[in-house]
Order: structure tokens, then C-alpha cells, then sequence
């Protein structure tokens, strides 16, 4: 398995990763031209794509969606709450709805049902062979019954959106500060830390922060606080941090 995040913030997001012979895309939050871009630097063709999965149909998550549908054949996978949003543009022909678990190719998808002010939202869980990896991002909150399922796997991608200090001392109105840090909102620093201390395990390689808010947050706080939760267990995976205008490195298990 490996897994690379093409771009992570409320500007734009999208990731690619790769299971064997199949490929795919992790939304679409980046224009067509900054794709081809970032596949073409890991010598990866737009053919070589199997399928793209949306989380969500927020804009920071489907701006490219239109153009590339015009340059590609395969099919997007959403749920049926987020076709009213996508019926513009997206043809029912390219569609296939989720099911909460379901086979693509060799791969096991479950989805996370997300907490988020959008129709639908959803995070995975993909297995492949004996590899794992976890993809949350855009919630308030996450249901205490995924944490059995979702523990010790050996990739996780969460969102580590704000600092909730900063958030609160910040420029935002009053209004948007609350719609943040409710439950359909975003995580902040300190809640995924929690998580991740609840999930990590010796399998553990990867931990990636993502979807960090440029205003409310920064790299340094939201790393050094869940660098310093992770020091409590016996666990320690490689930390790392999502960005907006650059890729991440190739992870790979």
C-alpha cells in the first residue's frame, strides 16, 4: 500500500494512493493542471486511476471535480445524500454509491460516518492484504463505536484542524467560531490527539495531521500536541504534517 497527500487544507484537497495494480483519488480539491502536476512527479498517468472517492461535497474537497470528469473515464463513488449537491455535475452514469463495507478490487472499504454540516460525509477505512489505512477528515466529532475497528491500523490521516485558543482569539465572527467547534464541525488539535493516543498501536507507522486551518492553527501546535499525547503510550509512529501547497512524501507499508 502506499499513500501520498496531494494537498490538505481548507484551500484545496485531494490524495492518491495505490494498492497493488489499483489506484485512486482521495477527493478532488485541486485544480486539473496541479493534479497532472503531482502525478506526473511520481511517474503516475491519469489512465493509471481506478476510481475516486469523495468524502464530502464541500467545495475545498469537489472544485475540480468538473473539469476532470471531462478528462477521465472512471467512476466516482459518493453517497446517495450527496447526489442532490453533485447532480450539476456529476452524470449518474459516473456515479456508484457507497456501501458501508464493500470490495474494490482486492481492497476492503469501510466507511466512517462522519459528523460534518455536509449531506453524507464520510471517512475510510481501507485494508489491503494485511495492510491499513485510516482517512477522517471534516468532523466534529468521532462515534466511539468506530474506535475498536479503527485501532492499530498502520496509516492514519486525521484531521488536526484548529487550535482551539487561537480559534477563539482569532478574526473569525462569533457564529463560524461556534459552527467549528461544534459537533458538525472540525477537530481540533487536542480532540484528535486524544483519539490517536486511543488508537495507535504497535503496528502503528504513519500518523499524518491534516486539513490544518490557515488562520487557526499552525504546523508546530498541531504537531508538538500530538507529538506530546503519543509519548504517553509505547507507541511511536512516524508523525508527520499535511500541507496545503505541497505533497507529502511516498508512504509507504
Amino acid at each position: 500500500m502506499e499513500f501520498k497527500v496531494l494537498a490538505s487544507g481548507s484551500k484545496g484537497n485531494c490524495s492518491f494512493v495505490t494498492c497493488g495494480t489499483t489506484s485512486f483519488l482521495i477527493d478532488i480539491g485541486i485544480t486539473y493542471h496541479r493534479l497532472l502536476r503531482e502525478l506526473d512527479w511520481m511517474g503516475v498517468c491519469l489512465s493509471d486511476v481506478s476510481f475516486l472517492l469523495l468524502t464530502h461535497t464541500h467545495r475545498d474537497h469537489i472544485s475540480g471535480l468538473s473539469v476532470l470528469l471531462k478528462h477521465s473515464q472512471f467512476r466516482v463513488y459518493i453517497r446517495e445524500e450527496m447526489y442532490p449537491e453533485l447532480k450539476d455535475i456529476l452524470p449518474l452514469d459516473r456515479i456508484e454509491f457507497y456501501q458501508d463495507e464493500m470490495h474494490l478490487n482486492d481492497i476492503t472499504l469501510n466507511l466512517i460516518h462522519t459528523s460534518h454540516d455536509a449531506p453524507g460525509s464520510v471517512g475510510f477505512l481501507f485494508t489491503y492484504l494485511e495492510h491499513s489505512l485510516v482517512y477522517i477528515t471534516d468532523t466534529g466529532y468521532l462515534n466511539r463505536k468506530y474506535l475498536k475497528l479503527l485501532k492499530n491500523k498502520e496509516i492514519y490521516y486525521m484531521e488536526s484542524n484548529h487550535d482551539e485558543k487561537m480559534l477563539m482569539d482569532g478574526p473569525y465572527p462569533y457564529v463560524l467560531k461556534q459552527r467549528i467547534l461544534s459537533d458538525v464541525g472540525h477537530l481540533s488539535n487536542e480532540t484528535t490527539s486524544e483519539y490517536l493516543q486511543e488508537l495507535v498501536g504497535k503496528d502503528t507507522k504513519y500518523v499524518v495531521l491534516a486539513h490544518l486551518s490557515e488562520h487557526n492553527n499552525t504546523e508546530e501546535l498541531a504537531y508538538s500536541t500530538t507529538f506530546n499525547k503519543l509519548k504517553e503510550t509505547e507507541y511511536h509512529p512516524v508523525l508527520l504534517v499535511a500541507k496545503q501547497e505541497e505533497a507529502s512524501e511516498l508512504l509507504e507499508v
